[in-house]
C-alpha cells in the first residue's frame, strides 16, 4: 500500500510538472505574453492579435509535440526493453527510424524541389516508417525468437546507413544541407491544423498499449511462461513491433529523428519505479518522457539566442551518459 501511495504521488508530481512547464512554454518567450492571450488564443482566436497568433500557431504546436513525442518514445522504448529482456533495446533497434531516414534521403538528396518542402519531408518519412514496418511485422512472423528480431534490426540499420552515405557522398550542398537539418530533429515543423490528426493516433496506439499490460507482465518472466498462460507468443511479438512502429514512425515524421529519449527514459522509470507492472511503467512513461522533452525543449528555447542547440543533439547528450551508467551497472 505504501508502494502505491508513494508511486501515486511520484506520477503526480510529474504531472504537475508537466502542466507547470508546458504553461511556462505558452506564456513566455522572446516575446512576453500574458493569461488573457492564452485564453483567447484557446477558446476565442483572432489571428488578428499578434500575441494570440504566437501562442496559437507557434508556441502550443511545439509544446504539444514535445509532450507526444516524449510519451510515444518513451512508451516504445518501453516496449523494446520488454520484447528482448534488454535494457539497452531503444525504440529505433527495429530499423523504423532507418526506413524514414532512407525515404527522406531518397527524395531529398533527388534534388527534386517537392521532396525540400515540409509536406515533402512528412510524407516521405511517413511512407518509409510504414513500408519498414509491414517488413518488420512480415519477418517477425517467421523469426522464432526476439535475439534473430534484434539482429535483424541492427542489421538493417546499418544497412540502410550505408545507402544513405553513398547518397550523401553523391548529393549537392544544398540537398545536403536539407537532409541535415532533418536529421537533427525539430519540434518546430509541426502546424496547429496536424496536431489533431498526430494526437488522435498517439491515443489510438496508447489504448492499443493498455490491451497488452498483462501479456507484458507475464513476457518478463520469460517466453515458455507465456506460452503456459495460453498467449500466442508469436502473436503478442508482432503486436509489440506493430504499437512500436505506430508510435516511432509517427514522431520520425514529423520531428525527425529524436535520440536516446527511448532508451533513457524507460530505464529511469524502472530504476524509480522499482516494479515490472507494466500499467505503472507504462503511465510512467507517459508523463516521465513528456517532462523530459518538454524540459529539453525549453532549454533550447532558453538558450536560442546564444547558441541553436538541435534537439537530437540535446537528448544525446543528456541520454547518453545516463545509457553508459546503465551499460557499465549491467556489466558489474
Amino acid at each position: 500500500m505504501k508502494g502505491v501511495k508513494s508511486h501515486a504521488i511520484l506520477l503526480f508530481s510529474v504531472l504537475a510538472g508537466i502542466f507547470s512547464l508546458s504553461l511556462y512554454g505558452l506564456l513566455f518567450g522572446d516575446i512576453p505574453t500574458e493569461f488573457n492571450d492564452l485564453y483567447h488564443a484557446l477558446l476565442d482566436y483572432s489571428d488578428r492579435e499578434v500575441n494570440q497568433v504566437i501562442i496559437r500557431e507557434i508556441r502550443l504546436p511545439r509544446i504539444m509535440m514535445a509532450i507526444i513525442s516524449g510519451a510515444a518514445l518513451s512508451v516504445a522504448g518501453m516496449l523494446m526493453q520488454t520484447l528482448f529482456q534488454n535494457p539497452l533495446a531503444g525504440p529505433y533497434v527495429l530499423g523504423i527510424n532507418s526506413g524514414s531516414s532512407l525515404m527522406v534521403a531518397l527524395g531529398v538528396l533527388s534534388g527534386v524541389g517537392f521532396f525540400n518542402s515540409e509536406l515533402g519531408l512528412i510524407g516521405s518519412a511517413l511512407l518509409g516508417a510504414f513500408v519498414f514496418g509491414l517488413f518488420i511485422l512480415f519477418t517477425a512472423s517467421f523469426l522464432r525468437n526476439q535475439i534473430g528480431l534484434l539482429l535483424f534490426g541492427v542489421m538493417l540499420g546499418s544497412f540502410v546507413s550505408a545507402i544513405i552515405t553513398i547518397l550523401e557522398a553523391g548529393s549537392k550542398a544544398e540537398a545536403l544541407k536539407s537532409f541535415a537539418l532533418w536529421s537533427m530533429g525539430s519540434l518546430n515543423n509541426v502546424t496547429v491544423e496536424q496536431i489533431p490528426i498526430i494526437l488522435g493516433v498517439f491515443i489510438l496506439t496508447c489504448f492499443l498499449t493498455f490491451f497488452i499490460v498483462k501479456p507484458l507482465n507475464i513476457l518478463i518472466l520469460g517466453e515458455e511462461e507465456c506460452r503456459l498462460m495460453g498467449y500466442d507468443i508469436k502473436k503478442i511479438r508482432i503486436l509489440i513491433v506493430f504499437i512500436t512502429a505506430l508510435f516511432t514512425g509517427l514522431i520520425t515524421a514529423f520531428c525527425g529523428p529524436i535520440a536516446f529519449v527511448g532508451l533513457a527514459v524507460p530505464n529511469l522509470t524502472r530504476m524509480l519505479f522499482k516494479t515490472q507492472n507494466h500499467m505503472i511503467l507504462l503511465l510512467a512513461n507517459l508523463l516521465f518522457g513528456s517532462f523530459f522533452l518538454l524540459i529539453c525543449d525549453l532549454t533550447i528555447q532558453l538558450f536560442s539566442d546564444v547558441l541553436p542547440i538541435p534537439i537530437n543533439a540535446l537528448t544525446s547528450l543528456i541520454g547518453a551518459p545516463f545509457v553508459i551508467y546503465i551499460l557499465i551497472r549491467k556489466l558489474r
